[in-house]
């Protein structure tokens, strides 16, 4: 069963939990799953693959990051808690990510393998890390592994 048809699913899961929250999140995601095959060209009744899935889930993702941490600023904590409770479910649906060890562990053998010595390569190292690492590790923790080993 894809991805698409498991959240599908789950609408009405979460009508019967009368889990108001989920059920947001889900409603929201089949519209943005919605969106993604229209942007596509397709129609709407076809069915997204998991990998374009998970793309949309991830943008979901990032958008609900951004949301918290400007609503922290704004001084809005109930705003932002509210944000991170739909955030919490969204990340039920992705792959988990790799660790930072791990990460660390797969760029030093990648600087080895590139011959990168010094920061001026850290830009190449950096585009075959993530070409690498797309899904599996977030951008964010390989960038600053990057910085770190390179410094």
């Amino acid at each position: 069963m894809s991805i698409q048809s498991q959240i599908k699913n789950q609408i009405k899961e979460a009508m019967k939990a009368k889990d108001q929250v989920k059920l947001g999140v889900v409603k929201g995601l089949v519209a943005a799953f919605t969106n993604e095959l229209v942007s596509l060209k397709r129609m709407p009744t076809d069915e997204l693959s998991d990998e374009e899935a998970l793309n949309v889930i991830r943008r979901a993702v990032k958008q609900r990051k951004d949301s918290i941490l400007q609503f922290t600023k704004g001084g809005r904590k109930d705003l932002a808690d509210a944000e991170g409770a739909e955030l919490s479910i969204l990340e039920t649906y992705l792959p988990a990510m790799m660790s930072r060890e791990d990460v660390v562990t797969v760029a030093k053998a990648k600087m080895t393998e590139m011959n990168v010595t010094d920061k001026s390569k850290a830009g190449q190292l950096m585009g075959s890390l993530m070409k690498d690492l797309k899904g599996k590790a977030d951008g964010d923790v390989v960038k600053s592994v990057v910085d770190e080993i390179l410094s």
